[in-house]
């Protein structure tokens, strides 16, 4: 692992850690105003803050597992677990989702007219800012480190303070008109939240698991940096694909077809020691040489 990738790596790290230290301290802290407050809406928050510190603390495992070296069994790295740690973090929000629908569902049609209490409010307001303030500072790392687990938990922070948003109006609804039943229709719609975002969060995991091209900018790059090289002509095919926080490229380069063997293949290094250095968060490319046969033709992306 170089120099670039360790650093990404303990940016990871330390993101994740945060996320999980700050997920169970609003489990705790949303779970007992809930209680204390009788406030469903806020129970159901707590219940979802509590599926996120199992999925960060999955995220974490994720970090440490796909940075493993390449070795006999894995030689493109170990980096595909992140996708999968996605797919149990989107499970865990489809759960937790399914919970609160059963749950408020039920409460609806218990005869109950205690009001949440007010100071549900209070808590909420501060725990609204926390989380939107942990959504930014995680997704910052997400996109510093290019990693696809930590961009899904910093949207599960996200959600998180979206649904708190949600629990607020349900409450202060309820103590304004006096229905209680407004704290629950607010637990729905934190369910119907929580389970949009499951589906933003799966629909990048799924692409990266199935070889989806998404990576048009890094394309660019890559050609752009291959026309400095000495030697180089033009670049055809650019296939990409990521694994955790690194990419795999395949690279078709034109070069003289009147050149050796030899110095294809020395030109072939050199681009590929270029790449390297350039764009750092690439850890493996595959250069095929092509004869440049139409000496006219400018660079394309078949």
């Amino acid at each position: 692992m170089n120099t670039h990738q360790e650093i990404k790596r303990k940016k990871a790290i330390k993101a994740s850690y945060f996320s999980i230290l700050g997920n169970a301290f609003m489990a705790v802290l949303k779970g007992l105003a809930g209680i204390l407050g009788n406030s469903h809406a806020l129970i159901a928050d707590a219940v979802e803050s509590t599926a996120d510190v199992f999925s960060s603390a999955l995220v974490l495992f994720g970090m440490k597992y796909s940075s493993r070296p390449p070795d006999e069994n894995h030689p493109y790295g170990h980096g595909r677990i992140e996708p999968l740690i996605t797919f149990m973090i989107v499970a865990f929000m489809v759960i937790s989702a399914a919970w609160i629908i059963y749950s408020s569902i039920q409460n609806m049609g218990v005869a109950d007219e205690e009001l949440p209490h007010s100071f549900t409010l209070y808590v909420l307001g501060g725990i609204i800012l926390f989380k939107e303030l942990s959504y930014r500072f995680v997704m910052k790392k997400g996109k510093e480190t290019d990693s696809l687990t930590l961009k899904a938990d910093a949207l599960h922070h996200r959600t998180d303070a979206i649904t708190s948003l949600v629990a607020f109006v349900g409450i202060a609804v309820a103590l304004l008109t006096g229905h209680k039943e407004a704290d629950e229709w607010a637990a729905l719609l934190t369910a119907v939240v929580i389970l949009y975002n499951a589906y933003r969060i799966f629909r990048p995991a799924l692409g990266e698991m199935m070889d989806e091209h998404r990576y048009d900018e890094l394309t660019e790059k890559i050609r752009s940096v291959s026309k400095t090289v000495p030697g180089i002509i033009y670049t055809e095919k650019c296939l990409i694909r990521k694994t955790g926080m690194q990419y795999h490229v395949d690279l078709h380069a034109v070069v003289n077809p009147e050149i050796t063997v030899r110095e294809g293949h020395d030109l072939a290094h050199d681009l590929q020691d270029t790449l390297y250095e350039k764009l750092p968060q690439i850890q493996y490319v595959l250069i095929h040489i092509e004869p440049d046969d139409y000496h006219d033709k400018e660079d394309c992306s078949l």
